[in-house]
Parts: C-alpha cells; sequence; structure tokens
C-alpha cells in the first residue's frame, strides 16, 4: 500500500512491517502508539524504523494514519486512559511502575 510520510511516498505492508519491528525493543509509550503483534511502539519508534528517516521529519499522526490503513491498532495514552495503577503512579512523581 501507498502510504506517504513526510512528504516521501512508501510502498509498506502489514507483513513488511511486522518483519522490520519483530526485533525492535520498544521505547516507552507516551503518547501515540502503534500495537504491532503483542506490544505497544511509539508512533515515532515505528515511523522512524520502517522510513529511517529522523524523527523531526514527519508526524506521529502521519505514522498512525499509514499504520491504521495498513490493518495495526492505533491508540493514544494519556493519563485519561491509564488504568488506575498507572494514575497513582503519575501522582505519586513515580516515572514508571516495576
Amino acid at each position: 500500500m501507498r502510504c506517504v510520510i513526510a512528504r516521501f511516498p512508501f510502498e509498506l505492508t502489514k507483513f513488511g512491517v511486522l518483519e522490520t519491528m519483530k526485533d525492535v525493543k520498544p521505547e516507552a509509550v507516551t503518547g501515540d502508539y502503534v500495537i504491532i503483534g503483542r506490544r505497544e511502539y511509539p508512533a515515532m519508534q515505528v515511523g522512524a524504523v520502517i522510513t529511517r528517516q529522523d524523527r523531526r521529519d514527519f508526524s506521529a499522526r502521519e505514522v498512525v494514519r499509514a499504520m491504521t490503513r495498513l490493518g495495526f491498532t492505533c491508540r493514544t495514552r494519556s493519563e485519561a486512559t491509564a488504568g488506575p495503577l498507572q494514575q497513582a503512579s503519575a501522582l505519586l512523581g513515580t516515572s514508571r511502575v516495576v
């Protein structure tokens, strides 16, 4: 499927994205994210890996639009959508739950 990210056209397939991301360790998710397999990847990390472009060249929204068209589930993580444990952790100022 032809997707435009940062004004450049890319021929992306769901299988190609799965193969590209299979050995990539997910970074911490704070905003928009893409569910690939059983992992949650930040949209900007996915965009940087699949396009090999600098993260400043595109927006998370462009990546989310492309990944949604390919059939991946995309969501936004915020305090409102975080679970009670994450909300309590945020209120206490802890950066992550162990």
